[in-house]
């Protein structure tokens, strides 16, 4: 039955060439969010991966992760905390630079959250080089969360970021891999 249902989100996956640079596969979920029984199913996926866990936050890294994140956090009855892209928080902020597949970028987080000693789970739609989720561990460290597990819609796992993941005792998992980049 799960690769049934798999499948069906695969086939809900949008594989667009050549984007944004020469030689990638760009991976567009937003093709699976416009149908509401392929975003309704990964949401319940997800949800399945923390059966049994004790976490009080979801995180959602900015953009993607805010649309499966928040509604996640909603199902599991907790509460839900964005990580931002610099200069979206009206507050003093933690803020990591980090390393994209195409550059470099900074995510921050409010300095006013109290997550000393909280199980946070991150979430995003997609795992890559790992440089986005690796700042998001650090935000929530520098918050005194604990990050309990990352979560992924999609994994690329040849980009490499399962042993940084490893290094750093992340637990995660994605609904979908796709080989290639």
């Amino acid at each position: 039955m799960k690769s049934k249902s798999i499948e069906f989100l695969k086939e809900n996956i949008r594989t667009i060439p050549n984007f944004p640079k020469e030689g990638i596969l760009f991976r567009d979920v937003t093709t699976l969010m416009r149908n509401p029984d392929a975003f309704n199913l990964s949401l319940q996926l997800l949800a399945q991966e923390l059966l049994g866990a004790q976490v009080d936050y979801i995180a959602g890294i900015e953009s993607r992760g805010f649309i499966f994140g928040a509604p996640l956090a909603q199902m599991l009855g907790v509460g839900f905390i964005p990580i931002r892209k610099k200069g979206k928080l009206p507050c003093d902020v933690h803020q990591v630079e980090y390393t994209l597949e195409y550059g470099t970028d900074l995510l921050e987080i409010d300095k006013s959250i109290e997550a000393k000693g909280k199980k946070i789970v991150l979430i995003d739609d997609l795992l890559a080089t790992g440089g986005t989720v690796m700042a998001a561990a650090k935000l929530v460290r520098l918050c005194g969360g604990e990050v309990h597990k990352a979560l992924f819609v999609v994994d690329l796992p040849e980009l490499g970021a399962a042993e940084k993941l490893n290094a750093e005792n992340i637990a995660y998992n994605a609904l979908i891999s796709y080989e290639g980049h």
